[in-house]
């Protein structure tokens, strides 16, 4: 008799932990880094005690954003010791290394070949095409019914405020067949949702003339309006963020009117007195924005509207001050976020004359808030008695946490539907609104999932 085969046990893949902070733009390039680690039989670690080697994605904007990346280096080195830096704050490789000189390898934001090739260097592994399957949307990080998609890196703006011109270059827009056949993969995966994100939303195209590709068939231009009614085509929700007011803009409202796209609108408008405006390099006409804003309203009275704002700009006095709390009393914004202006390393605002004490952005920061809180209770209080459609985010033991389509992930505000256990993430149905109080709403389902 032939004695039996020893069968020799295949050392386990590699693992990968992964830390990603900032904007979804950087956990895009999280997702793609990940796709592309998976797609060579890496696999991701849950603990810094289980990986071979972590990669941490930095924020590099603020100062604040900087020291958090900065601590996040520091906690992977003390928990795992082999770390591959990369995203926005790897620009500043010196101020890293000043730190933490024992990182193995430092990148910037969109290197996504070099953190692999760090990767590599650091934890080898061959590639095996018999186990390594990677789904065709490839990996998220965010939760199954809902996606970011990523229509252009950079941006060609100069606002004093700003460096990220230089941390991601000027306006690189993808190709609207591009960016439609990643949509079209996330929606088949199940993607209920898609949060078109950028530097400039309204700018896509811009760059490389509104170039034309093929998609379903039909040569499309690479322009804001065609990729809206584009999307709009796939049966999903679609959420537009980060769109400059330009006179464009106007032809989306029409699609939001008609349901193809959500009527929201993320346009960040930053302060309203025209001086302060002109010292951020900001469009200063903000009484031609309140008319624009009436007019959208006009055409799609359903519209919400997110923005946010800087306090305590350099130069920025009680009257600027003033004149954006009457501001926002007109324009009755659904969704404010608020920031206390800080120095960015490299911003030409820093050499602005006029900074404003510490303790009076603090105390601009909460009248805001307050000032902003009372509109947003007053709104969601007109939606008590409406029938609305929402999307279900998780379940808990008290029932369904949703959003309505004025509200985006993290950001926004929830639809709570207490009692309500049998629904799943990324159920979309009809609820009564029966009560509101600040920021949120809570209602009752008026018919089944579809």
């Amino acid at each position: 008799m032939t004695a039996p085969k020893t069968r020799v046990a295949k050392s386990a893949p590699p693992k990968i932990g992964f830390v990603s902070l900032g904007c979804p733009k950087a956990l895009v390039d999280s997702e793609r880094i990940i796709t592309k680690l998976r797609s060579e039989g890496y696999e991701l670690s849950a603990s810094y005690e289980g990986a071979d080697a972590v990669v941490v994605n930095t924020c590099g904007f603020l100062n604040s954003a900087k020291e958090e990346s900065l601590e996040a280096i520091g906690e992977a080195l003390a928990e795992n010791g082999k770390v591959i830096v990369t995203g926005c704050l790897g620009v500043e490789a010196g101020r890293i290394l000043d730190r933490y000189p024992d990182v193995l390898a430092i990148t910037g934001p969109q290197q996504y070949e070099a953190v692999v090739a760090e990767v590599h260097k650091a934890v080898p592994r061959p590639h095996d095409p018999y186990l390594d399957l990677v789904p065709p949307q490839g990996f998220k990080l965010t939760p199954r019914h809902y996606a970011y998609l990523k229509i252009s890196e950079g941006c060609n703006n100069a606002c004093s405020f700003c460096i990220i011109p230089q941390l991601r270059g000027r306006l690189q827009s993808r190709q609207l067949s591009d960016v439609m056949r990643e949509a079209e993969r996330l929606v088949a995966a199940g993607v209920q949702e898609l949060l078109v994100i950028s530097q400039d939303t309204s700018a896509y195209g811009l760059d490389i003339g509104y170039a034309k590709s093929e998609w379903r068939g039909e040569q499309r231009e690479a322009r804001f309006i065609d990729l809206s009614e584009a999307l709009g085509a796939l049966g999903v929700w679609v959420r537009l963020h980060y769109v400059y007011p330009y006179p464009h803009v106007d032809k989306v409202l029409p699609l939001m009117a008609d349901g193809r796209v959500l009527p929201y609108l993320d346009i960040p408008f930053q302060h309203a007195s025209p001086s302060v405006l002109k010292s951020m390099r900001r469009p200063a006409h903000q009484e031609k924005t309140l008319q624009r804003i009436q007019r959208w309203r006009e055409i799609c009275p359903d519209l919400a509207i997110r923005s946010t704002f800087i306090v305590g700009f350099p130069g920025e006095t009680e009257q600027d001050f003033a004149l954006l709390l009457d501001w926002l009393s007109e324009a009755r914004l659904n969704r404010v976020g608020c920031f206390k202006y800080e120095n960015v390393d490299g911003a030409a605002a820093n050499a602005l004359g006029s900074h404003v004490a510490d303790e009076v952005k603090a105390e601009r920061y909460a009248r805001l808030m307050e000032h902003q809180q009372q509109i947003s209770t007053g709104l969601l209080a007109a939606r008590i008695g409406q029938t609305i459609e929402i999307i279900v985010d998780e379940v808990d033991e008290e029932g369904a946490i949703a959003r309505s389509s004025w509200d985006a992930p993290e950001i926004d505000g929830n639809v709570y539907l207490n009692g309500e256990l049998s629904l799943s993430p990324g159920d979309r149905l009809k609820v009564v609104i029966e009560h509101a109080d600040e920021y949120d709403l809570w209602g009752r389902r008026e018919q089944a999932t579809y």
